[in-house]
């Protein structure tokens, strides 16, 4: 696979890069394998500082940072610059509560004293990380940060389209004053997976991508009996019910579905509006996105941005096409979009049947799903027709109402009266096609760490 630097409004290939080779592939490992002997046996307050330092490299060259990601995979600069935020957030997160999570936790058991059986948290080694170009740098953080603070270390395959940020990271954490090899950047290829979780240096894997990606590693991963954690696609439910603020709404959705250019796992894919609102909300909701300005993302009045390719813009059109052969209703907004750029122009599709391989479908770019619900039942009802359980929202006035119904709706995460939010001290993942494990907090930390039972006995006691 070709590792290349491909400007997403331009189209210009600005760098190229060669795939990793089995030997580069063995000495990123064995360098990482190295970083972790010194990492793993410093104090906590040692590797935290390495995060403070991190976050302070951030925040002072923050449009520097910003701007490599909207070179490489084409979000608009303001949406980058929230991006190095949210990594900054994350980092300094576990600056303040790494320790409190690796703790030992003392165990009340028969016959034992209180501090007799303890769980200690110990770091594991070297980890595999598989991630995804919509988020270059907070996808790599959000794996990073609880594991440089856990004691391990992680070799990095980044998607193809963002290598510069892939070393951009590395560098980051160089420059912060960590070892030569806790993040250790590989240009591996897709088949490079079997030789990576084969090694025996290295103890685990966490992937975010599609879940064609997931299934293939995960199931490398369990053959060399290696824990993986894996966050795929999602198909958000946006739920609307009959006694919320309209236009508050409308301007969740339009956002909700429209940010990184729609190309975001817990993005508003399908909206469910209550039936004495959905000709209403339809209306506005399209006059709305109407309003985006599609152009040159580094441009400050730029309101949409490209998608990260010609090739995920292909994509996109390709499943709107296979949806109004389904019989669905396609309209595009008509929003003008420029002569240049991978832009999809925003679409709207609504009578889409319950069960339908459009209802089971991702969109991953500028495409809003619209179903009417005829009561909250029924809006669950098809809240849960979707493959995928990442997150979903509710939007009402009674929240104790929206409580029960996010109860029963089959996903990792449901936020009320906003969409799915990514935020660095909120637990991240889903279930069902959307995968497994949970990233930040104390979860994202303990996913991989030997949590080791340490029982200490009466030495004058007899069997």
């Amino acid at each position: 696979m070709a590792y290349k630097t491909t400007n997403p409004y331009t189209g210009e290939v600005l760098k190229t890069f060669d795939t990793a080779t089995e030997a580069e592939i063995d000495a990123a490992i064995a360098s990482a394998d190295a970083a972790f002997q010194e990492w793993s046996a410093k104090p906590i307050e040692e590797r935290t500082a390495v995060l403070a330092k991190a976050a302070e490299i951030l925040a002072e060259n923050k449009r520097e940072y910003a701007e490599i990601l909207t070179m490489e995979m084409g979000k608009l600069l303001v949406e980058a610059e929230l991006e190095v935020d949210i990594c900054i957030k994350m980092l300094d997160y576990y600056v303040k509560f790494a320790k409190e999570h690796l703790a030992p936790r003392y165990l009340p058991a028969e016959g034992f004293g209180d501090q007799d059986i303890a769980l200690v948290n110990d770091p594991l080694g070297v980890i595999y990380a598989v991630e995804p170009w919509n988020f270059p740098f907070y996808q790599v953080v959000r794996i990073g940060a609880p594991q440089f603070a856990a004691g391990n270390t992680i070799v990095l395959k980044h998607a193809s389209n963002v290598p510069q940020s892939a070393l951009k990271m590395v560098e980051l954490f160089e420059q912060a004053g960590g070892p030569k090899g806790l993040l250790t950047n590989v240009f591996a290829s897709h088949s490079a997976s079997e030789q990576i979780l084969a090694d025996d240096r290295v103890r685990g894997v966490a992937l975010t991508g599609s879940e064609g990606a997931g299934a293939a590693v995960a199931s490398t991963a369990a053959k060399h009996l290696k824990k993986s954690t894996l966050e795929l696609g999602g198909a958000d439910a946006f739920i609307v019910l009959e006694d919320a603020d309209l236009d508050k709404v409308v301007e969740w959705a339009a956002f909700g579905r429209h940010w990184n250019a729609g190309q975001v796992c817990v993005s508003s894919k399908r909206m469910i509006i209550a039936d004495a609102l959905y000709d209403e909300f339809l209306e506005k909701y399209t006059a709305r996105v109407k309003q985006f300005v599609a152009g040159d993302p580094m441009d400050e009045k730029t309101t949409l941005a490209p998608m990260s390719s010609q090739g995920a813009v292909d994509d996109v059109a390709e499943q709107v096409a296979a949806a109004k052969a389904e019989g669905c209703t396609v309209t595009e907004v008509g929003i003008e979009l420029p002569s240049q750029g991978a832009f999809y122009q925003p679409t709207i599709i609504t009578d889409i049947p319950f069960g339908s391989e459009t209802a089971h479908t991702e969109f991953f770019g500028p495409v809003s799903s619209i179903y009417r619900a005829k009561d909250d039942e029924d809006a669950i009802r098809i809240a849960n027709d979707s493959p995928f359980g990442l997150g979903g929202s509710i939007f009402t006035k009674d929240i104790e109402r929206a409580r029960k119904m996010a109860r029963k709706i089959d996903t990792g995460m449901v936020y009320i009266n906003q969409p799915t939010g990514v935020k660095a001290d909120v637990p991240f993942g889903g279930t069902k096609r959307s995968g497994y494990g949970r990233e930040l907090i104390d979860w994202g930390i303990h996913e991989f760490v030997n949590q080791k039972t340490v029982v200490v006995a009466d030495i004058d006691g007899s069997f």
